[in-house]
């Protein structure tokens, strides 16, 4: 079970990560040494597992999002699900109830490129079959989570 305090810390985090352990201890209202010691069990414990830049795909030309859907068979999912996982594309990769046994989010440069991954995705021998969904508009896209 998470503590008060780690719940509070990972907020702060979440806020900006690139806060000093002293202005985080500040604003939480408790010692520099208890806000490291925190983020080292967070860490530690996997609750914390990076840190990163979070970047908007189109900023770096990866103009267009996709979600693929995949039905996968021969009792193969785990392993398909990590081969597509590999993909520098892929940015999403979830084992789903429903229809559907896998969902993919992914960024590509253009069509050209969309193209080629699917065509590699549906050459796979466990693939039995993709829909893919375009998307138009982003309107959330938050990694952190709500604590």
């Amino acid at each position: 079970m998470i503590e008060a305090m780690d719940r509070k810390l990972v907020k702060a985090l979440n806020a900006n990560a690139r806060k000093s352990y002293r202005e985080i201890a500040k604003e939480l209202g408790t010692s520099t040494t208890a806000v490291i010691r925190g983020v080292k069990k967070l860490e530690a414990s996997g609750a914390i597992s990076g840190y990163i830049p979070v970047v908007d795909p189109a900023s770096m030309g990866l103009d267009l999002t996709v979600v693929v859907s995949l039905r996968i068979n021969q009792g193969r999912l785990l392993e398909t699900q990590r081969l597509i996982a590999r993909d520098p594309h892929v940015a999403l990769v979830l084992d789903v109830t429903g229809e559907w046994d896998s969902l993919i989010v992914a960024h590509f440069l253009g069509r050209e490129d969309l193209n080629a991954f699917l065509k590699r995705i549906n050459g796979n021998k466990y693939v039995a079959r993709t829909v893919t969904h375009i998307v138009l508009n982003t309107i959330k896209n938050d990694r952190r989570v709500a604590v």
